[in-house]
């Protein structure tokens, strides 16, 4: 078997506001769409992401930091508050937390269930072994 995508659920109302926060901030493209769920990739990746909508989110899922949808960059923080700020400006409220101060994360809790968006510096993802 060969892995082709993971698969996280978003509350049904802020479906459409986290799919544009991935596609218009993140440079995302959708791949296909159903009725109850999204396939995306992003631009020179090869590992697809689809999110699956459910009735709602639980704010009160104290595990949701978690499980992550993961991201490179030079400026974690910087690039999360960005983020952070585009969602409030759509009305969805939004933090950064921080694991450590080389690897941040945005909590969605209206909107993302059971995970978060991290952000992180590149050296952390350089791991010492060939595949």
């Amino acid at each position: 078997m060969r892995f082709n995508h993971v698969a996280h659920r978003v509350a049904a109302d802020r479906f459409e506001i986290v799919v544009s926060l991935f596609t218009e901030r993140l440079d995302f493209i959708e791949l296909r769409r159903t009725e109850r769920a999204i396939w995306l990739r992003q631009r020179g990746a090869n590992i697809d992401l689809q999110f699956s909508r459910v009735a709602e989110a639980r704010a009160d899922d104290a595990d949701r930091a978690r499980g992550q949808v993961s991201f490179l960059s030079d400026t974690p923080r910087a690039d999360l508050e960005a983020l952070r700020d585009w969602l409030a400006c759509r009305g969805l409220a939004s933090s950064v937390g921080a694991y450590s101060e080389r690897e941040f994360y945005l909590d969605i809790p209206e909107a993302l269930v059971g995970f978060v968006i991290e952000a992180m510096l590149p050296e952390l993802a350089d791991y010492p072994v060939s595949v």
